[in-house]
């Protein structure tokens, strides 16, 4: 069974199981998110259009992350007249896993456990960056507050100390 959905001026066909990439969406990590935007169901051949929307239906998933998309460059150039303009945006999104489908009469709802690591966890991890990933397992589990704070003193490098002063040259009497 399958359903398609509306939600950020965008639809999106999706299953039981899927991770659905979405303009962001309020809620904390591990929230259960409904979509009651069902334009359409199917299942095999039987498939329920909306008259806009398909009455009673609704698409459940759950929160897994909220994080900035990839960087988008905006470059402007005028030829000839030494004018170029860079700037750049990364989008806020959010990374959600369709655990149900409900409508029509039907129910599928998904077996498995969803899991909430990250996406920055799992580049820490195959970059094998072992500090970046105790630090990601420790903000999990701080709040938010503290996760900053230790951030900012990850961040920093530790300071290095200043050489030594060599010691004056001696002057001789016979000079």
């Amino acid at each position: 069974m399958y359903a398609v959905i509306k939600t950020g001026g965008k639809q999106y066909r999706v299953q039981p199981g899927d991770v659905l990439v979405v303009e962001k969406l309020d809620g904390e990590p591990g929230a259960n998110v409904a979509f009651g935007n069902v334009l359409m169901l199917g299942d095999g051949e039987a498939i329920t259009l909306g008259e806009p929307t398909v009455a009673g239906a609704s698409v459940n998933a759950t929160l897994v992350e909220t994080r900035k998309g990839e960087k988008v460059k905006i470059f402007k150039k005028i030829r000839r007249q030494g004018y170029r303009r860079t700037k750049g945006h990364r989008q806020t999104e959010t990374v959600l896993r369709v655990t149900g489908i409900e409508g029509a009469g039907k129910s599928v709802t998904w077996d498995g456990v969803v899991d909430m690591t990250t996406k920055a966890m799992m580049n820490a991890r195959a970059r094998n960056l072992t500090h970046v990933v105790a630090a990601l397992e420790a903000a999990a589990s701080a709040p938010v507050a503290a996760v900053k704070a230790e951030a900012a003193e990850a961040a920093a490098a530790p300071a290095k100390k200043a050489a030594p002063k060599k010691a004056a040259a001696k002057k001789s009497d016979a000079e």
